[in-house]
């Protein structure tokens, strides 16, 4: 049985990223996602202040894992695979954000099972094992979740979501002394309701944050010469690995699907500038190869 589900799961992610491949011919002159302003709430959050507690936060976490073992060392194949994926990223990042041009990057490996990877503000890196062995990724797909979150400190995310967090927090807690005065009940039962919705908002900011992330993070990776159609593959697997999924409208992630359909409207912008990368012609790239998910 698990060896049908398995074959089930190798076809399906065959057939819909063959159906991601071009269907007419794309303008090889496209130059990727167009460039945006950023937020103009992040300058309402100190931008020295949020470096030096990522600064404080990357090198605490480091040290717990070094004392746990948990920290992969330097001379771990693949601690240096990552390194060289994010050697050839980071020297697009300045298009999105000049700031990128002095931040000092580090990449590291943390043993766990988790599913997971981030990128703090001022470019710290970290993977977790668990994403790389549980989805058996490519370099190409390292490089889609790699760029990804590099994207979220590029836009400056986490300033902003603390803008957001706040004025969110503040509006609740008016609103909800506004409702309980206006309608006359207990102040407490409108302070909840007032407090979900503040909640929601926020994660409606943080679907957005999101979404641009994934555009950014696979125009970085076209740049650095990694086939952008390697984040539809991720989060294909993504979805056959996570069978449970939260509704869109309660998660802070888009669905798969959602994630899969604004991907594939911006491949025509994309796909030109990694086949320039790779000296070839865009319309005449061969299929995307994924690799198959590992057995359980």
């Amino acid at each position: 049985m698990k060896k049908f589900k398995f074959t089930l799961i190798a076809l399906a992610l065959a057939a819909s990223t063959a159906s991601a491949q071009q269907a007419a011919p794309m303008n090889p002159k496209a130059d990727g996602i167009p460039v945006t302003k950023l937020s103009r709430l992040r300058v309402f959050a100190d931008e020295q202040q949020m470096d030096q507690q990522s600064k404080l936060q990357y090198s605490q976490l480091l040290n717990e894992a070094r004392q746990k073992e948990a920290l992969v060392p330097e001379s771990d194949p693949q601690v240096k695979r990552l390194r060289a994926i994010a050697s050839r990223i980071v020297p697009n990042a300045q298009r999105w954000n000049p700031s990128a041009a002095n931040w000092q990057w580090e990449v590291n490996l943390l043993n766990s099972d988790q599913v997971n990877a981030f990128c703090m503000p001022g470019g710290r890196i970290a993977f977790y094992t668990g994403i790389l062995t549980k989805l058996n990724l490519t370099d190409d797909e390292v490089a889609m979740v790699m760029g990804h979150e590099i994207a979220h400190a590029l836009r400056e995310h986490a300033r902003k979501r603390a803008v957001q967090s706040t004025a969110v927090s503040l509006a609740s807690k008016l609103g909800g002394a506004v409702l309980s005065s206006y309608l006359g009940i207990d102040p407490r039962i409108t302070d909840a309701g007032a407090n979900v919705a503040g909640q929601l908002t926020v994660m409606k900011f943080s679907r957005g944050d999101e979404t641009e992330s994934d555009l950014v993070g696979i125009d970085l990776a076209a740049r650095a010469g990694f086939d952008p159609r390697a984040g539809i593959a991720l989060w294909q697997k993504m979805s056959a690995v996570n069978a449970q999924q939260p509704m869109e409208f309660l998660s802070t992630h888009p669905s798969g699907n959602s994630r899969i359909q604004d991907m594939q409207k911006q491949m025509p912008l994309v796909l030109p500038v990694y086949a320039r990368q790779r000296g070839l012609d865009v319309n005449k790239l061969p299929p995307y190869q994924t690799s198959p998910l590992p057995k359980s």
